[in-house]
């Protein structure tokens, strides 16, 4: 009996600058343990007189995760920071009660054509921190755990598994792994993982039951026990997911939170501007009405 769950496939959805591929929330799945949102950003070609320009733009109660296979982008935010973001490092920022941020393509790149291609995720955060101090944290390529095993190769962007742990400062027990083969080759997961997983192929196909799978889609386990699966030749696959919460999570636009009043408060906060300004930026993000927020598709 198949342990695959369900099949999820990108949906195009408009971040206004240009269309991304929306994994998750889905209707039939809001998230996999504390994931709850999954974008693949391109790949997209850039002409020269095309940008990134997501101007300052408030988030609550998650984690966001920007992980980059090519291109760049400039984070700027509340708490002072003003890095870029380059393929392979690994973007965490934390929002908790609250913290505004920009995103927009590095300045020696604007007037040059360029690629764009990655992933943006958020994590929730535990009931009991969603209100905690906003916090960032970046780390560099090279501080990122790698390993090979059986000619597969391994990467930890975040959490734990495999006895490995990433440096990035998570909240709840969770993993967000990379894995690439260049050639055709059994992989066995075991019981190393734990909560719920998804499996996200970028590239290439996996072969599961005499199934094959293609790229741009999650397939969500049962359980954590994603068994044994073939991985074809030039694959990379993303396994991610960790402990569920107890409680459901509510979602409005950039807004995550178990209580409804913290999530109308944010509301409020950002149409007064009452939230931090980000120093030397200029402009915001209206906040959408109630029609054209994050809704599962």
């Amino acid at each position: 009996m198949s342990n695959i769950n369900m099949i999820i496939e990108e949906r195009p959805a408009d971040i206004g600058n240009f269309l991304v591929g929306r994994l998750l929330p889905f209707r039939g799945k809001r998230k996999v343990g504390p994931f709850i949102f999954i974008d693949h950003m391109g790949p997209a070609n850039l002409k020269e007189f095309q940008n990134i320009d997501i101007g300052p733009h408030p988030h609550i109660g998650l984690s966001t995760l920007t992980y980059l296979f090519e291109g760049a982008i400039m984070h700027k935010d509340t708490l002072g920071n003003n890095i870029e973001i380059k393929p392979g490092q690994v973007n965490w920022m934390t929002a908790g009660k609250g913290i505004v941020h920009s995103e927009r393509t590095p300045e020696y790149l604007r007037h040059s054509d360029k690629k764009l291609h990655g992933l943006q995720i958020w994590v929730a955060l535990p009931r009991e921190l969603e209100e905690m101090e906003p916090d960032f944290f970046h780390a560099e390529t090279d501080q990122i755990p790698e390993w090979q095993q059986d000619g597969v190769n391994y990467k930890l962007i975040a959490g734990s598994a495999f006895d490995q742990n990433s440096p990035v400062p998570v909240y709840s027990n969770l993993y967000f792994l990379e894995i690439k083969s260049t050639v055709e080759q059994r992989v066995n997961i075991g019981s190393d993982l734990f909560g719920e997983a998804g499996l996200y192929i970028l590239e290439g196909s996996i072969e599961s039951e005499g199934i094959t799978y293609e790229p741009k889609r999650i397939l969500v386990s049962k359980d954590s026990q994603l068994c044994e699966f073939v991985m074809h030749a030039n694959t990379t696959i993303y396994i991610f997911g960790g402990d569920p919460f107890p409680e459901e999570r509510l979602i409005y636009w950039n807004f995550v939170s178990t209580n409804r009043d913290l999530i109308e408060a944010a509301k409020l906060n950002w149409q007064q501007q009452n939230f931090p300004v980000i120093e030397g930026e200029t402009g915001f993000i209206p906040l959408p009405d109630s029609g054209s927020a994050l809704k599962p598709k």
